[in-house]
């Protein structure tokens, strides 16, 4: 045995125990009669004696050599701490060596190995094997662990089958660009990676599998941010013979379990928005509301005041921050820099203060009164020592610019608290979207979801006004979790693939299967798919993924560890028929 115990399990009991231990050195500290040694593994650290006293001359010597990050195995006896360190687990004994072996040795690592590190996130991610010996990385991944147990056991107690779907599956059009992997055997043909395994479950529920789920990679081919990766994980999940009320009540009960498993956090009931209601009130579909600052629109109290910024404004709608009447005018100057960053991109920002004594100063004075202004403090919900931040424009634009300017506000002051937890459902999607550059519908969730009842005639004449079977689950202003009632008849499928511009030809050609399928009995059946990724940040009290993912990929899609993407040599390229086309730049 390498080890009979690890790093981080010894405890007072355990003294005058001989012990084995292997790990990795953490530091060395030579007092030259004496040498401290931390091993550390992944359960903790345990600090080993040398002692030239107590400790062979020839296990002396070999312990001086020991450097950053060297492989040893370490025999000797459990002792009484005469320092103890209450910060870990076995601060108060040591083990005082009697043997030592050293299994490998270490080059200097390019960063320390310690909870706060020197090595920024570039030369981390390309020794991510050494990244993840750290804290913070290794803790992630064994939370990640534990949620993916829970949420497995979860949906094995309510009956749910675990069944996996292929990978190596046609290119359909759902949303973002495939990932494509040529075939060998059929000539000039292509694989996709599955976006997500939307047409196999809803086959499983054809085939009878009433409750199925997975927790399964799934691959797009998208620009990445922080919390995006062109690789990800899905727990998928589908049911038959549902409606919308037993799916959302599925899948609460699995958030509420979660959160009860990993935080001791209970919640009895989830808020339940409209889509619109939360576009109008928070300016997204994915409301954080651990906080406030909900929006006033204020169109009918300050339009037709001479002040034509807002007369020629589609929407003018403005927010309460907390305690902002006490910002100077440098910092105020600073937020309506903020709000016209190109990120943002709003071309300025109205300001009110509401004062302790019931006054009103703002940017506007000019234009409006202190009644006028005392009715934007109305609408707004702001109180006295508040500040009333107000953007106008383009409704939807504007929209998105308030929410970005809301959440770094919440951010700011402190109302984003990770170890606070606040789920709702938004409901009542819209069924399609239009491309304003095209003028065209396209789904906004994908092709299979259901119209609400008695709305497939709209389609015709009023097809934006059409709400869709569809929910999305929001935790701390991130959407956890999305699905849909989906259309399980060939009519209602059609119908819906000429909307959205297939034509029949086209449809039988990328979704032939499936409407074969449904014409064999296909029950009624709709489904969810977490982020995993996201989720376990968030309930790890973070909004990146990375660090919960062993091997993440860079802004730029490579894997900077094992320089992937790579070029294939002409061999490989000659046996898949493939000629590169690539333009030479300057």
């Amino acid at each position: 045995m390498y080890r009979s115990h690890t790093c981080g399990n010894l405890t007072a009991a355990d003294i005058n125990k001989t012990v084995t231990l292997s790990g990795w050195v953490q530091k060395a500290r030579d007092k030259g009669f004496i040498i401290w040694v931390d091993l550390r593994d992944r359960y903790g650290i345990t600090q080993l004696i040398f002692d030239t006293e107590r400790t062979s001359t020839e296990v002396i010597e070999l312990a001086k050599t020991l450097g950053r990050e060297f492989v040893i195995q370490v025999t000797g006896t459990v002792i009484e701490r005469e320092s103890k360190n209450p910060n870990i687990p076995t601060g108060d004994i040591e083990v005082l060596a009697t043997d030592l072996k050293i299994l490998n040795g270490s080059k200097l690592p390019p960063f320390t190995i310690e909870d706060e590190t020197d090595g920024g996130e570039d030369i981390r991610m390309k020794y991510r094997y050494l990244d993840i010996r750290r804290n913070p990385v290794k803790n992630s991944l064994i939370f990640r662990s534990k949620v993916a147990n829970e949420v497995r056991n979860y949906l094995t107690e309510q009956e749910f089958i675990e069944v996996e779907t292929p990978y190596l599956i046609k290119s359909t059009p759902e949303g973002a660009r495939d990932f494509v992997v040529p075939s060998r055997m059929n000539e000039g043909q292509f694989y996709a990676l599955p976006q997500s395994p939307q047409t196999f479950k809803q086959l499983l529920m054809v085939g009878g599998m009433d409750k199925y789920f997975q927790i399964v990679k799934c691959f797009r081919d998208e620009d990445l941010r922080a919390d995006r990766q062109p690789e990800f994980t899905q727990i998928d999940c589908e049911m038959a013979f549902v409606e919308q009320e037993d799916i959302l009540n599925v899948f609460e009960g699995l958030t509420k379990h979660l959160l009860k498993k990993l935080h001791h956090f209970e919640i009895k009931s989830f808020p339940r928005m409209t889509f619109d209601h939360a576009m109008k009130t928070y300016g997204n579909d994915k409301p954080d509301i651990r906080f406030g600052m909900e929006f006033g629109e204020l169109n009918a109290i300050a339009q037709h005041k001479e002040f034509k910024v807002f007369n020629t404004a589609e929407l003018v709608v403005g927010i309460a921050v907390p305690g902002g009447a006490s910002y100077t005018r440098k910092e105020i100057d600073k937020l309506i820099d903020w709000v016209k960053r190109p990120q943002v991109g709003a071309l300025g920002m109205v300001y009110v203060k509401c004062n302790e004594d019931g006054s009103y100063k703002s940017s506007v004075d000019k234009f409006y009164d202190q009644e006028d202004l005392a009715k934007w403090a109305e609408a707004t919900g702001a109180k006295a020592g508040d500040l009333i931040c107000v953007l106008s424009g383009n409704t939807n634009k504007v929209r998105a610019q308030l929410s970005a300017l809301r959440m770094e506000l919440a951010e700011r002051l402190g109302l984003r608290k990770p170890n606070e937890f606040a789920p709702l459902w938004v409901i009542d999607f819209p069924l399609l979207e239009l491309d304003e550059e095209t003028g065209h519908y396209h789904a906004m969730h994908h092709p299979f979801t259901s119209p609400k009842s008695g709305q497939l005639e709209l389609l015709n004449t009023d097809p934006g006004a059409v709400k869709a079977n569809a929910y999305d689950l929001v935790l701390n202003g991130n959407e956890i979790g999305g699905g849909s009632i989906r259309i399980h008849d060939k009519e209602t499928q059609a119908i819906m693939f000429k909307h959205l511009g297939f034509t029949p030809e086209e449809a039988e050609a990328q979704f032939g299967f499936l409407m074969d399928a449904f014409q064999y009995g296909a029950p009624p059946h709709g489904g969810l798919a977490f982020g995993l990724d996201r989720l376990v940040a968030i309930l790890g009290g973070q909004e990146t993924i990375r660090d919960f993912i062993a091997f993440p990929k860079n802004n730029s899609g490579r894997d900077v560890m094992i320089d992937a993407p790579a070029a294939l040599d002409n061999e490989q390229l000659s046996e898949l028929s493939i000629a590169l086309n690539i333009q030479e730049q300057d």
